[in-house]
């Protein structure tokens, strides 16, 4: 009996010290030096390849098989957008605790950012709630800046004006490597050297945990770094030849710029730097009519003459990152720069006032006004991070930031009629900014998925002084006018709750979170009187998104997301600022934010030789911010920020790429949508509706030629679009480029045909056109065409992925 019993317990104790081995590791992106946290682990009996068990890597990339028998395995580890990675075949003993490390997967071939010269790479990725393009694939970006890269997207598109718009919104959030710059997109992206982006990511129905800010959603910018324990360097010249075009600007156009990189990554430690310097005038030249009716009298006035721009702009940024153990990462960064930027405006006018009644000319006058305006600004944040990963997989993160702007600017504007002055005006203004912004995440791995959280408080305080002086005819100096002058005080606060859970299974990806927020504005204007404007507002932003995929590489995704446009406090800057002759601008103290609802649906599917892509979207706006006109005097309009009362966009954007051939690659992006803006705007009686189909297309085409030669053409083009008291004309932007590698590809020669026209085109140019029952304005803004530049880059090691520094916060949408 008890030799049965000692049998017993020691087939027992046998069979459970045979069940108690394990294999542990961790799923890695192998470019990216990251986790791949989510990514598919399968475990595979060697010797007949059957599948035992599956899983997924937590949020920290880590996976483990416990109880198995002693014997031989293989793994697989499977990532959209990855190769496969199979193991080699693990021998696993009686009871061993085996850790195989890291499990390194590389971007499928069609994904690789390198380009060779033996074929061209598919440039652009498709994931749950955005699209991820390759910026090398634009070349006529380079030496440019980030703006120049982005224009390309399907969704993207700018206008004349320089302004950027995401599926026709001009509001949209900016990231850099993950990171929100609460800043005017434009003034942000053009001082982001294009030779330093990586990746450009659309995000289009953000989740919750992002801000809510921008109708348009986010676009991310990724920047470039070097491999793991390396130096990297990487320095760009450039410089533009003399223009083809002057438009009869009296000053000549500078063009030039440099900008380098570096890193150095050594173990815990990993130290970027970089600077800039980019001067980047354009000539120009502006055309317009304009009527006004005051009464039974009929002003017109018809101008042309020179708009052109100086601007330069440069700065330095370094980051510094320590990472003593795989729990623990602190990094902290500094950005100091400076923005410069004159406009020139000097028009002739010739004024003719009429009699409508009787058609008779009762006045006549021709008038020069030279009108310059500056814009200036200095900017200083640093920021610091904190990143804690605990034993239970899950993470905590921590970061703040703080910025200073000072921003300052002057409009010099005269009327000059018979070499005798008419009027002498300037404006001047002072308006620094501080800002604050600090937040804390926490992510834990739950079931099959993760679930984060996370509160952020945001404060920017503005202090303005708004000067405004005048000369009238006969008089001399220039003396205060009371009625344009004043002070300004803006600040802003929020405060803000996320929860949000994400998870994958083996064909479908998934997420959803609600975002919480409270903002308090509070204004306060002193000019002739003191008034105070202050708005809370409390808001719920939910978010959905989910990704199917199909077999034969078929996916559909659908998200919806509510989103926020805030007013700036340029847009709620109630005192006049004289911008040139004709115009008087101000803003509206009570001005609202715009709430969108974003809803969109769609399709991708990757094929041996290309990728294609297709999403219906709508977008349903609340508020809509619109830049409106009025009659101020017989020859001044009023130019004005108000809310219309509600605005529209349904529409489809289609992405492709296309290799036909090894040496090839073909892009086209397009988005096709109907604008509807409607409501009662300042005095006009009568409600006001406009709605108009709009499109853009981006195309680019790049050829290998083998030795180094590479040739690629691109194109870019915005329809005309509908506002609420007129319409925008279309845009287009042709560029082609050559480029040449030496070195074995560390040196590239790149020249660049910008804005290609040959007088047969019309490129780069733009009218406007507003009106209303009292007056009607045009202004064709012609600018400049046919711009050469060459471009000469030197790289001392190849870079890899996110070169993390850091990018105004607040200071520039002030700017």
């Amino acid at each position: 009996m008890k030799k049965g019993l000692f049998l017993l317990l020691f087939l027992i104790s046998t069979k459970i010290f045979a069940q108690s081995s394990a294999i542990e590791g961790i799923a890695f992106d192998k470019a990216a030096a990251a986790a791949l946290e989510f990514a598919s682990v399968s475990l595979y009996k060697s010797a007949d390849s059957v599948l035992l068990n599956g899983q997924m890597a937590d949020a920290s990339g880590k996976f483990k098989f416990e109880k198995l028998q002693a014997g031989t395995y293989f793994i697989k580890v499977q990532f959209v957008g990855y190769n496969t990675f199979k193991s080699s075949v693990i021998n696993l003993s009686a009871g061993q605790k085996l850790n195989i490390g890291r499990l390194e997967l590389s971007l499928n071939q069609q994904f690789l950012s390198e380009v060779k010269v033996t074929g061209q790479q598919l440039q652009s990725l498709n994931k749950i709630d955005k699209q991820v393009y390759k910026a090398a694939q634009f070349e006529s970006a380079k030496g440019g800046t980030a703006i120049d890269v982005i224009k390309n997207m399907p969704s993207v598109s700018v206008d004349g004006m320089g302004e950027i718009s995401v599926r026709g919104s001009k509001g949209f959030l900016v990231l850099i490597n993950g990171k929100p710059v609460q800043t005017d997109a434009a003034t942000i992206l053009s001082q982001l050297p294009a030779n330093s982006v990586e990746n450009i990511e659309l995000i289009t129905a953000p989740s919750a945990k992002y801000d809510p800010d921008g109708k348009g959603g986010i676009i991310n910018i990724t920047t470039r770094s070097g491999a793991d324990n390396s130096t990297v360097f990487v320095n760009n010249i450039q410089g533009g030849l003399p223009s083809v075009r002057t438009y009869g600007n009296a000053e000549k156009q500078q063009r030039y710029g440099a900008d380098l990189s570096f890193n150095y990554k050594k173990d815990a430690w990993d130290f970027s730097a970089s600077a800039n310097y980019l001067r980047n005038d354009n000539a120009g030249f502006r055309d317009g009519d304009v009527y006004t009716i005051i009464g039974n009298k009929k002003t017109t006035f018809p101008s042309q003459g020179e708009r052109s721009f100086d601007k330069y702009n440069y700065g330095g940024r370094f980051n510094l990152t320590f990472t003593p153990s795989e729990k623990n990462q602190f990094s902290i960064g500094f950005f100091a720069g400076h923005k410069f930027q004159d406009r020139v405006a000097d028009i002739y006018y010739s004024n003719v006032n009429t009699v409508i009644s009787t058609g008779q000319v009762v006045g006549r006058s021709n008038y020069f006004n030279p009108n310059l305006q500056n814009k200036q600004g200095d900017f200083m944040l640093g920021n610091i991070d904190y990143t804690h990963n605990f034993s239970k997989k899950s993470a905590l993160n921590f970061s703040a930031l703080f910025e200073h702007a000072g921003l300052e600017g002057s409009t010099k504007n005269i009327n000059i009629e018979l070499n005798q002055l008419v009027q002498n005006t300037l404006s001047t203004y002072k308006n620094p900014l501080n800002g604050f912004r600090t937040k804390i995440d926490y992510s834990i791995a739950l079931g099959k998925g993760k679930l984060e959280s996370g509160y952020q408080y945001r404060l920017d305080q503005q202090d303005g002084q708004f000067i405004y002086s005048v000369q009238e005819r006969g008089t001399t100096g220039l003396i205060l006018a009371p009625q344009f002058s004043g002070d300004v005080k803006a600040k802003n606060q929020i405060h803000s709750l996320y929860t949000q859970y994400s998870g994958k299974s083996d064909r479908l990806e998934y997420a959803g979170g609600l975002r919480y927020e409270y903002a308090n504005r509070d204004l306060n204007v002193k000019s002739v009187s003191s008034n105070d404007y202050l708005l809370k507002l409390n808001n719920l932003f939910p978010s959905v998104n989910m990704l199917y995929s199909f077999e034969k590489d078929w996916k559909f995704k659908a998200g919806l997301s509510r989103r926020v446009q805030r007013t700036n406090n340029f847009e709620l800057n109630p005192i006049p600022e004289r911008e040139h002759s004709e115009t008087l601008e101000r803003g509206d103290a009570n001005l609202l934010p715009e709430f969108i609802y974003l809803a969109e649906a769609g399709f991708t599917k990757n094929f041996s030789q290309g990728s294609l892509f297709s999403t219906l979207y709508y977008q349903d706006i609340k508020n809509p911010i619109q830049r409106v006109n009025s009659v101020y005097a017989d020859t001044i309009l009023n130019r004005v920020y108000t809310n219309a009362d509600k605005a529209s966009r349904l529409g489809i954007e289609i992405g492709a790429n296309y290799s036909p051939v090894k040496w090839s690659q073909l892009y086209l992006g397009t988005n096709i949508y109907r604008s509807t803006v409607s409501g009662s705007v300042l005095n006009y009686a009568n409600y006001l509706e406009n709605s108009d189909w709009v499109y853009s297309i981006n195309a680019n085409a790049n050829f290998n030629l083998g030795s180094g030669f590479s040739v690629q053409g691109n194109v870019n083009y915005l329809s005309a679009r509908p506002t609420v008291q007129g319409k925008d004309s279309g845009f287009l932007s042709p560029n082609s480029s050559v480029k040449k590698t030496f070195m074995k590809g560390r040196m590239t020669a790149l020249l660049q045909w910008q804005n290609m026209d040959l007088g047969l085109l019309k490129s780069n140019e733009q009218r406007i056109s507003t009106w209303a029952p009292d007056f009607y304005t045009t202004t064709n803004y012609i600018y400049e065409v046919d711009v050469f530049m060459l471009n000469l880059s030197y790289n001392l090691n190849k870079l890899a992925k996110k070169l993390k520094l850091p990018e105004s916060e607040f200071g520039e949408k002030e700017f």
